[in-house]
């Protein structure tokens, strides 16, 4: 057999799909560290540590500068990144998308983490800005949600109940009864870190730095774009509104 038609062969037998991000509408990518459940356990402190932010913070910033995204959110083990509606990333392929920021977050996790870790992706798509500002507070949402259950889950843990006993006595508990068990064991929620109620939000600013240029012999300011990291976001209408002037900077 000819060797062109033997290596056409071969990656006739390749198999992908050609599944694109349809033009003009936003996307967000999730990642989520696989299997991160038991990685954090045997590695951290729980139910939060600060640690282990700083490796997602920083797994976040190769995020939002590999792929110049216009904003990029961090809760738990789950990292989201806005990229803006006319984004060209891998010619808008989803399957490009997924398997490369996967590979990303995993790579600079490891490299951070001096361990190995791995990464899932997906695809989130939206319409308009207000489909953005809606996910983005949906996952604010779960942050605080997240962050009360496992307050509570692993106070529950180090005053002595097992898995099983913590996760009875929280099964069908209100906000206001996990609150209370909380403050049972002197611990308020509300005075827990914002970073933890709230995730983390990483975005570019533009910051002015004065100098001087001893060639001419003049004062001279420059600006340069540098990540902000922000550990006290706000919340509900406020967060929307931040996260609307980031994703909607610039645009006409």
């Amino acid at each position: 057999m000819h060797r062109g038609e033997f290596e056409a062969g071969q990656r006739a037998r390749e198999w992908f799909h050609e599944l694109t991000v349809p033009p003009g509408v936003w996307t967000v990518v999730r990642v989520d560290g696989r299997g991160f459940s038991r990685f954090t356990e045997q590695h951290f402190d729980k139910p939060f540590d600060a640690a282990f932010s700083g490796l997602m913070v920083e797994t976040a910033r190769a995020m939002l500068t590999e792929f110049d995204a216009r904003y990029v959110y961090t809760e738990s083990d789950e990292i989201s990144v806005v990229l803006q509606s006319e984004h060209g990333l891998f010619g808008r392929g989803v399957e490009k998308i997924v398997s490369i920021t996967a590979g990303v977050a995993s790579a600079a996790f490891t490299h951070a983490a001096g361990r190995p870790a791995h990464f899932d992706s997906r695809v989130w798509i939206g319409a308009g800005v207000g489909d953005v500002i809606d996910y983005v507070s949906w996952r604010q949402a779960d942050a605080t949600r997240c962050a009360l259950n496992g307050w509570c889950y692993w106070t529950l843990r180090k005053t002595g109940a097992s898995r099983r006993e913590a996760a009875q006595r929280l099964h069908g508990t209100s906000v206001a009864d996990k609150n209370e068990l909380l403050f049972q064991h002197g611990i308020n929620f509300n005075e827990v870190p914002a970073w933890q109620r709230r995730g983390i939000g990483l975005w570019w600013e533009d910051v002015s730095r004065s100098g001087h240029d001893p060639v001419r012999g003049v004062d001279v300011n420059t600006t340069r774009r540098q990540v902000h990291v922000e550990r006290d976001l706000p919340m509900k209408d406020d967060y929307r509104a931040l996260v609307e002037e980031l994703i909607t900077r610039g645009r006409a």
